[in-house]
């Protein structure tokens, strides 16, 4: 017998019991579309990680100010102005591997155009804020270095800005008010969609450093030139690691810091907090896929009781069959076959169930997915590793069969 008349025949009696067939395969079918939901939504997550990361900057690391201890509490950061301008120059000067180091204050703004007014948060940064946020502009200009030094009333606006003060219409050229101060829209920057946290980075303007602190927000009473955070963009090929640790020693060194103080600033390597993110990804992952197995295993347990009740049920049609010259090897490759056929039959709609399942499992958390090649033949490859498995001991029990005995049994 061939493995086409192998499988033919095993076709023919799982269509003459369907609906035991498919109550057996459904353990099967809940564990293929789990192992293929979850592949597909987890490679989706990893991949929307490492987008986002991208978005921030490549090689991006973010020093923010540190903490104030007050009335012996300690704060959280950010609560003092612990870093400066100075501390940007600094760090572009003496570190070769930093590209460049982007001083930044920030603060929420009400942004009025003739009738349309919008809440959103200012930056006040450098002239290379955008190209550290590795972030391209949809229309008009970047801000110059000509505008920190005069402290221009310029200003680039976020996408949703935009939207929200002008509508379709081109908003470059044209006058818009921040805090009632007339500032002139020089540009517009490309989309970046929301944040993985729901933040929608759009919702920001940018102004010239200068601006933002004698015309905005203010200057700190006690530093002038203190900033909220630096963002240090790092070299193509550099370690970041490497430069992470040399931007310690700096600040430590630029504050005068002793030995024994804590630092009074934070250090955010996004490299490090990509790896922890995957690696929670990946953790979840493997949670989750040792579940779908528990049920393949379940489904697989079906299958073997199903197919030793099959074989109890044929066992004077298996005699015949070896009375009649069939060899063991035929016997045991037509029950292994149906056990092979049933199992991959209940992939197949595992793997429909699984693909519908991660679109709207990734819909309904915000992530994309990702149907992957590999992940359909995994998911295929189990359900046939499955009826091989399980369907041994039943295929063996038939060919094991002695004819004399198979042929007598009613």
């Amino acid at each position: 017998m061939t493995w086409q008349d192998a499988v033919r025949t095993a076709l023919e009696s799982l269509r003459a019991n369907a609906t035991r067939s498919f109550l057996t395969v459904l353990g099967i079918i809940i564990g293929v579309a789990a192992v293929m939901a979850v592949v597909a939504v987890a490679a989706g997550a990893r991949a929307l990680v490492v987008g986002q990361i991208q978005d921030l900057g490549a090689n991006l690391i973010m020093v923010n100010s540190g903490t104030l201890t007050a009335g012996g509490l300690r704060l959280s950061d950010g609560s003092a102005p612990t870093l400066s301008e100075d501390d940007a120059v600094a760090i572009g000067r003496d570190l070769p591997a930093v590209q460049r180091a982007v001083p930044t204050v920030h603060g929420p703004v009400q942004m009025i155009h003739e009738d349309s007014n919008w809440s959103t948060i200012l930056f006040g940064a450098s002239a290379d804020f955008t190209a550290a946020r590795n972030w391209e502009l949809a229309a008009g200009r970047d801000l110059a270095p000509a505008d920190l030094d005069s402290a221009a009333k310029v200003v680039l606006l976020g996408a949703t800005v935009a939207q929200k003060l002008f509508g379709a219409a081109d908003p470059v050229g044209a006058f818009v008010r921040i805090q009632k101060v007339p500032f002139t829209v020089v540009g517009v920057l490309a989309p970046k969609g929301q944040s993985k946290g729901g933040q929608d980075q759009d919702d920001i303007v940018v102004v010239p450093l200068s601006t933002a602190k004698k015309r905005i927000l203010g200057e700190n009473p006690v530093n002038d030139r203190a900033v909220n955070s630096i963002i240090v963009a790092v070299r193509d090929g550099a370690d970041v690691d490497a430069v992470e640790h040399d931007l310690h020693a700096l600040l430590r060194q630029q504050h005068r810091l002793q030995p024994q103080q804590d630092d009074d600033f934070v250090i955010k390597n996004l490299a490090d907090v990509m790896a922890l993110r995957q690696s929670m990804y990946r953790a979840l992952t493997w949670l989750l896929g040792a579940l779908a197995a528990v049920s393949l295993v379940v489904g697989g347990i079906g299958v073997m009781n199903v197919m030793l009740v099959s074989v109890a049920e044929r066992t004077r049609e298996i005699g015949i069959r070896v009375a009649v010259g069939a060899r063991r090897g035929d016997v045991l490759a037509q029950v292994l076959a149906e056990s092979i056929t049933l199992t991959v039959l209940g992939g197949l709609i595992g793997l429909g169930v699984g693909i519908t399942a991660s679109v709207l499992i990734a819909r309904a958390a915000g992530w994309p997915t990702e149907i992957r090649p590999d992940a359909i033949l995994l998911a295929i490859g189990c359900s046939a590793a499955v009826g091989v498995i399980f369907g041994l001991y039943p295929a063996y029990r038939a060919a094991s069969l002695d004819p004399i005995e198979a042929l007598r049994h009613v």
